[in-house]
């Protein structure tokens, strides 16, 4: 779930907002990024810079527009950079950033819809867009609504719980509030491949969390810590969306739910009654009652 890179000690501790279940989908949309640029050739997708370069696409909006509702898709896995629009794969919270500001000046937007099946990802980036939309509302006053086309979890229910109202399928799933990381410790492999790892270093936490030796009590008391206080802040992001929406979710209700997930008929009516969603509705019908309502406004 986590990058690795050999030439990164650190690279596999980097946390992340992702649900566990979903490891399969995370190695797929990694495969997926490197051909990202031959599907931009076929027409799959478009680059950001494809809007602002003078070519065909200048004149578009970067964003799907029907019935005076901005639609903003969140799919897939959730990357700090990633600036192509239209990937079922992935999404860049650049590409959302870049859509949302579009979408909150355009004078025909009268609402905006995050249209989202995600099961999360990169924490980096991820709280600071969350902020931008949060600002993008209260400064703009456009309704906002997230109608999840399955689930939102992770870093997808954070960006999720921005909007004034958050609708979940009876199948689908929100929750995950939680942060993961992994230390990989491939020393014994490499013992039995005959090969011994040296780390000349120079900075005592230079090479902290090294995948060739076994993790430090001080290290991962760090690494824990830093777990502890992303989670914290997820929480935070949580409970003032939540609130702001009219729900009285605190902080300490949030971490509450230690990283549930709410999933099902069952779980996703009581993640209704606790504020983590607003109702149990079909995208379909989620997206006609919200046009509904902003027509008639």
């Amino acid at each position: 779930m986590i990058d690795m890179t050999p030439t990164s000690p650190r690279a596999s501790l980097r946390p992340a907002l992702v649900h566990g279940g979903f490891a399969a989908e995370i190695a797929q949309a990694r495969l997926m990024r490197l051909t990202a640029p031959a599907r931009e050739a076929a027409g799959e997708m478009v680059h950001l810079a494809a809007y602002h370069d003078g070519g065909s696409y200048a004149e578009r909006r970067p964003f799907a527009f029907r019935d005076g509702i901005a639609i903003i898709g969140l799919r897939g896995y959730l990357m700090d950079e990633y600036p192509w629009v239209g990937d079922s794969w992935a999404t860049g919270y650049d590409a959302v950033r870049y859509q949302a500001d579009e979408a909150f000046l355009d004078p025909d937007v009268k609402g905006i819809a995050l249209d989202v099946r995600s099961y999360g990802g990169y924490v980096a980036g991820c709280f600071d867009l969350c902020d931008h939309l949060f600002a993008l509302k209260q400064s703009t006053g456009r309704p906002v609504v997230a109608i999840l086309s399955e689930y939102a979890y992770s870093a997808a229910y954070a960006i999720a719980s921005v909007a004034d109202s958050i609708s979940v399928p009876r199948t689908g799933g929100v929750g995950s509030i939680g942060v993961v990381c992994e230390h990989v410790n491939i020393a014994g492999a490499l013992e039995k491949w005959g090969e011994k790892i040296t780390l000349i270093h120079s900075g005592e936490h230079k090479i902290d969390g090294n995948p060739f030796e076994e993790l430090p009590d001080t290290v991962r008391a760090d690494m824990q810590a830093d777990l502890d206080a992303t989670r914290q802040l997820f929480a935070e992001t949580v409970s003032r969306g939540r609130t702001t929406a009219g729900k009285k979710l605190s902080v300490e209700d949030v971490l509450a739910t230690e990283a549930r997930t709410y999933d099902g008929p069952l779980m996703t009516a009581h993640a209704v009654e606790l504020g983590l969603a607003d109702a149990v509705l079909a995208p379909a019908d989620a997206f006609a009652a919200f046009v509904d309502a902003i027509n008639k406004s």
